[in-house]
């Protein structure tokens, strides 16, 4: 970058900075949403895939990644255990409720016995819950929930930490099942039913012996359950995209009205340069060098706020941020891109202008 360009960055070291935290805001916003739909995805997925069970009973058109209700009636379970291949049976809700971290936060509801035995989950700390206690796995225990602490649930119900489980499976708290079907006034309900069948290479025949015996279900196996978050909670894709689009606008509106006060500024300049013989050609490269070099340097700062705000964030509530490599380059696109069409109307401008009137301009 030559030293006309950086000179002029230097000479006005206010706007120039503001110029770059424009275009740092964009970036980080991009990263740090994009992240952290990428890492509740990727954490979602990592204990889902904790569960051992084969096939997931569900009543058509409930959604048991994000779910808050309890629509299935646990008389299936004794149902599902009599039917040839099925090893063994346990009914699990799934409730999700508002929480102060980032909106919400999830409970799972279980029989612990049938529940840890069926996922190979063992209690490393304490005892299994009984009424007014919850256990909790490693991760959560980690944020200052010891065994013998106490827990708000559901918002303002208090619950006793009886125990931690590894590894991390589902929802990261659990109660007993009673509790939560009396929490939600659902006696014998429950949000889906865990199916584990004796010959894992049986589950599709299982899955069929189950359909023809109990008609007008749901029979989904657990491996094909468990998709990205992005498809599980709808128009989060779309808002993603839409999200994008405004950091690129925001960025070439900064570098726009930078560049076009920065050339009024430069007037008198500008027509030195043309009386000297630059050409349009080189008065627009100027500008859009200077653009690219403020655009480059909000996009290092965007990516060290993005880093930082992650970091940050994940220690206050647990929040998991993953940057891709994906959006890491749309975010350095959206930067470089905005920054370069941004400065090409005041470069245009400034290329236009006539050298004897911007000499003689004050």
């Amino acid at each position: 970058m030559d030293s006309l360009v950086v000179s002029n960055i230097r000479q006005r070291p206010l706007r120039s900075a503001i110029s770059i935290l424009g275009v740092a805001l964009g970036v980080a916003l991009v990263m740090l949403f994009t992240g952290l739909a990428r890492g509740m995805s990727d954490d979602l997925q990592k204990r889902s895939s904790n569960v051992s069970a084969e096939i997931i009973f569900t009543r058509p058109g409930s959604t048991q990644i994000i779910a808050s209700s309890a629509n299935v009636s646990t008389k299936y379970v004794p149902l599902l255990q009599a039917i040839d291949g099925v090893e063994s049976v346990t009914p699990v809700i799934r409730y999700v409720y508002p929480s102060g971290s980032f909106g919400f936060d999830q409970v799972e509801g279980v029989e612990w016995d049938s529940f840890s035995k069926m996922n190979n989950i063992r209690l490393i700390q304490g005892h299994a819950p009984s009424p007014d206690e919850v256990v909790i796995d490693e991760t959560k225990a980690s944020r200052n929930h010891p065994v013998g602490s106490t827990l708000k649930v559901f918002g303002d119900r208090v619950y006793r930490v009886a125990g931690i489980y590894a590894p991390e499976s589902g929802a990261r708290v659990k109660m007993t099942l009673a509790s939560l079907q009396d929490e939600l006034q659902a006696p014998n309900k429950c949000t889906l039913i865990y199916v584990k069948v004796k010959n894992p290479s049986e589950q599709l025949l299982v899955a069929k012996r189950i359909n023809e015996a109990l008609p007008g279900n749901k029979i989904q196996p657990t491996r094909e359950l468990f998709a990205t978050i992005e498809s599980s909670i709808p128009g989060l894709t779309i808002f993603l995209r839409m999200l994008v689009g405004l950091a690129a606008i925001v960025s070439a509106l900064v570098i726009m009205l930078a560049m076009h006060t920065t050339i009024t500024e430069r007037t008198r300049e500008i027509g030195i340069l043309k009386a000297m013989g630059a050409s349009r050609l080189y008065i627009i490269g100027e500008i859009e060098r200077e653009a690219l070099l403020i655009s480059f340097l909000g996009l290092l700062v965007g990516f060290a706020l993005a880093g930082i705000a992650g970091f940050g964030i994940h220690k206050a509530t647990g929040l998991i941020f993953e940057f891709g490599a994906r959006w890491g380059l749309t975010a350095a696109a959206i930067g470089l891109l905005g920054g370069a069409l941004g400065a090409f109307y005041p470069a245009a401008r400034a290329a236009n202008l006539d050298p004897v009137n911007a000499l003689a301009y004050e």
